[in-house]
């Protein structure tokens, strides 16, 4: 991992242990956990047909597919702030995914969120559907790193400091085109109870593209079970995640930022941390842990390990 990226304080050990009396026994965490994955696959061959459809089509069905995610592994959700309207339905290009943009809005939106578990990338999902920012080492993962680049996910070589201008003028590019793009700008998970900075650089694509910034809000209670910290593998989280009993995943839409009230990218960023974090929002912060890549959602493409 390059110098130059944070390293948060939060390890499974801290974050995620949890009292047996609120545990699920084996047998209902395996169901639970192989209903999840089922849908899971089931959203991976629908990329196909998927794409085909118009945008109001593909969004419901995206944030349909998310939300039966998230509730598989057995969370119930609960959602604060407005919806986004159903965008209507217009046909993609041939051969290409078409963008998905906020009907109140002239262009593209960058949605921006803090970030604790792999699970963030489908909550978000639910609501505001798009392209997501992830680490580049997807596109070489067998199949889901193809499904990935067709469902028009936005890769960043984190280690390299600088391929980072090209990122944001990726990224820049692709709100202009009036796609809703998602990113975390915590830069990796954090625990909950720590916070990360938001890094600034890809506000400056919001201010290139003169797209507004939605903030997102998002947390779990209990925190334990779902944050994805540290070395904590994949396949550890999933398991401690079905046998958590009474696990709900929050998110909380708050006000569009304009990009153009704010002078600069360290500004605006530092307008959606505040709006985000709320009082721990300027605590200093040494930053975080390393990504997760989480599975594509149909057409929208979702990331973990950010």
């Amino acid at each position: 991992m390059s110098a130059w990226l944070p390293v948060a304080p939060c390890t499974p050990q801290l974050c995620a242990p949890r009292p047996d009396a609120l545990r699920r026994g084996t047998v209902a965490a395996s169901v639970r956990l192989l209903a999840g994955l089922g849908v899971v696959i089931l959203g991976i061959l629908l990329v196909p047909p998927v794409a085909l459809l118009g945008a109001g089509r593909r969004d419901r069905l995206t944030r349909g597919w998310t939300r039966t995610v998230i509730r598989a592994f057995g969370l119930r959700i609960r959602t604060d702030g407005p919806s986004p309207t159903p965008l209507p339905d217009r046909p993609a290009p041939d051969g290409q995914v078409s963008d998905t943009s906020l009907p109140d809005a002239p262009g593209g939106v960058l949605v921006v969120a803090n970030h604790i578990s792999w699970l963030d990338i489908p909550l978000v999902a639910t609501l505001f559907p798009g392209r997501v920012l992830a680490k580049s080492d997807i596109r070489r993962w067998p199949v889901l790193g193809t499904v990935a680049a067709r469902g028009g996910t936005l890769f960043v070589e984190r280690d390299r400091l600088r391929a980072l201008p090209d990122t944001v003028r990726d990224v820049a590019d692709a709100l202009r085109a009036g796609s809703r793009v998602i990113v975390f700008p915590e830069g990796s998970t954090w625990c909950g109870r720590d916070q990360g900075r938001f890094t600034a650089a890809m506000f400056q694509a919001a201010l290139d593209a003169g797209a507004p910034v939605r903030p997102v809000r998002i947390g779990y209670r209990p925190l334990g079970p779902a944050a994805f910290v540290g070395d904590d593998p994949l396949a550890v989280s999933l398991w401690r995640i079905v046998l958590a009993r009474g696990l709900t995943a929050e998110i909380e839409v708050l006000p569009p930022i304009p990009a153009a009230h704010h002078a600069d990218r360290r500004s605006l960023a530092r307008a959606a941390q505040t709006a985000v974090a709320r009082d721990s929002a300027n605590r200093p912060a040494s930053s975080v842990h390393q990504f997760v890549n989480f599975i594509p959602a149909p057409v929208s493409s979702v990331r973990t390990r950010s």
